[in-house]
């Protein structure tokens, strides 16, 4: 095997979620571990959400969490396939719950059945626990029938709790003011980020290595900075897809140390394939210019060509470049833009949120703000649009928010739900106002929207206060 060629005793990469090889080093998914840990153990919460990218550790950081637990004390079931009718879903938590099959169809015979498990569990001094990975794929009707089911709870305390797991698309889902109800009730809402620095990534390598039985660190800095850059800044699925294929290009090639080179090769060879290049000349090209870039990828020379197609089937990471500071746009544009899916094939703000929310929107009259009422609104120079601006940080842009002030006056006499949808979609169309904001593939769209929802929803607050 080629980890054997390195003098290592098991492979320290492969992408499984395997806890025997977690590396203390990605300080997101320790956050993640002991929020929910707690929301489990302690805070007698009723819904526990992990969200983060592709391939940042959110299924790891479950088995861990699993492992932590004192088995005697739960009765748990873990779901790894919800894409299913509710019906199915409830079943399959019932057959791991109670380890017997489960033939009834119906509905409500089956919530008859989970609740006198919660009951049953409870005279046991037990807790149920359910596991849902790859939420996202929860469809919108199960995401309203497990609130529902949530309803099943003893006046005192929760007698079970929810670990829901999934990419960014979930929060976007769950902040939806169409699911406040639900968004209410998490306990504990962790995010799972990439490793924050190349010194963060090498204590990542080396400490994986070391865990495989590794003498020495093989990778010198030279080929960790390579790895930082190839791994969309540090994302630990491609990272460990990348150092894999390196230590097998370096037993093919008989190398001792990986550097930089190895790794550009292996790095540039999927951006070939995978990356936003081709992607942009499949859209361009005539068709048959596709055929060149197929033959692009076979001016490579150093690995074999079995372990990259391996590699290739099994995952195809996409490479995001992050917008450097003197590439950012005027913070004064003000051209709309359509909302697209970024380089990382993320949503943006869903239509969901900005066509319904455009909806229910009432016509806008603009009505010019009385100084004395501005609290950390000012008015813009520009008279005649009757409107109040300020200016903010959002991620790591500085730009200009702007209501209209009949907008902030019904705001001010709304309900709290009602002021959200509307900050909601002003936040929206802050969004399309800003290209830099929508297209850019180092930031997190949704974060983006809910930091300028924050910042409206507090000039709403103000404005309110002075009324």
């Amino acid at each position: 095997m080629y980890y054997e060629y390195w003098g290592l005793s098991k492979a320290p990469f492969d992408n499984v979620p395997d806890p025997s090889m977690y590396v203390e080093s990605h300080t997101s998914v320790e956050n993640a571990i002991a929020e929910t840990l707690f929301a489990i153990e302690e805070g007698n919460e009723c819904i526990s959400l992990i969200v983060g990218e592709i391939g940042s550790g959110k299924t790891l950081s479950l088995r861990l969490i699993l492992d932590s637990l004192q088995s005697d004390r739960y009765r748990i079931a873990f779901i790894t396939n919800p894409g299913m009718s509710f019906v199915q879903l409830l079943r399959e938590i019932i057959e791991q719950i109670t380890g017997k099959a489960c033939a009834i169809k119906r509905k409500v015979e089956l919530l008859e059945i989970f609740n006198k498990l919660l009951f049953e569990t409870m005279d046991e001094k037990k807790k149920i626990l359910i596991f849902i990975d790859e939420a996202n794929a929860i469809s919108t009707t199960n995401l309203e029938c497990l609130r529902i089911l949530t309803n099943m709870q003893d006046d005192s305390h929760n007698l079970f709790t929810l670990v829901l797991a999934g990419q960014m698309e979930l929060a976007k889902r769950l902040e939806h003011p169409r699911r406040a109800n639900l968004y209410q009730r998490i306990g504990t809402y962790s995010r799972i980020d990439k490793l924050e620095s190349v010194g963060q990534l090498k204590e990542y390598v080396q400490a994986r290595l070391l865990l495989a039985g590794a003498k020495q660190m093989f990778f010198n800095d030279a080929a960790v900075e390579a790895l930082w850059r190839h791994s969309e800044r540090g994302v630990p699925r491609l990272i460990n897809k990348l150092c894999k294929l390196c230590m097998k290009a370096g037993e093919t090639n008989g190398f001792r140390v990986i550097d930089a080179e190895v790794v550009n090769q292996i790095g540039e060879r999927f951006q070939i394939f995978t990356g936003a290049a081709k992607r942009k000349a499949r859209l361009r090209a005539p068709k048959e210019q596709k055929d060149q870039l197929a033959e692009a990828s076979g001016k490579k020379e150093m690995v074999a060509p079995e372990v990259i197609v391996e590699e290739e089937v099994e995952e195809k990471p996409q490479v995001s470049v992050a917008i450097e500071p003197e590439r950012q746009v005027s913070v004064e544009q003000t051209e709309r833009v359509e909302l697209t899916e970024s380089s990382q094939g993320k949503e943006m703000v869903t239509p969901e949120v900005i066509v319904e929310e455009e909806v229910e929107e009432k016509p806008q009259v603009s009505v010019a703000i009385e100084p004395e009422r501005q609290v950390s609104v000012q008015k813009t120079e520009r008279v005649e649009k009757q409107e109040a601006s300020w200016e903010t940080d959002i991620g790591s842009f500085h730009i200009k928010i702007t209501v209209p002030f009949d907008v902030l006056r019904e705001a001010g006499l709304s309900t709290w739900e009602t002021r959200t949808k509307i900050a909601g979609t002003l936040a929206a169309q802050t969004l399309q106002k800003y290209p830099q904001l929508a297209y850019s593939p180092s930031q997190d769209q949704v974060a983006l929207w809910s930091s300028i929802r924050k910042s409206i929803l507090s000039a709403f607050e103000q404005h309110a206060l002075t009324q």
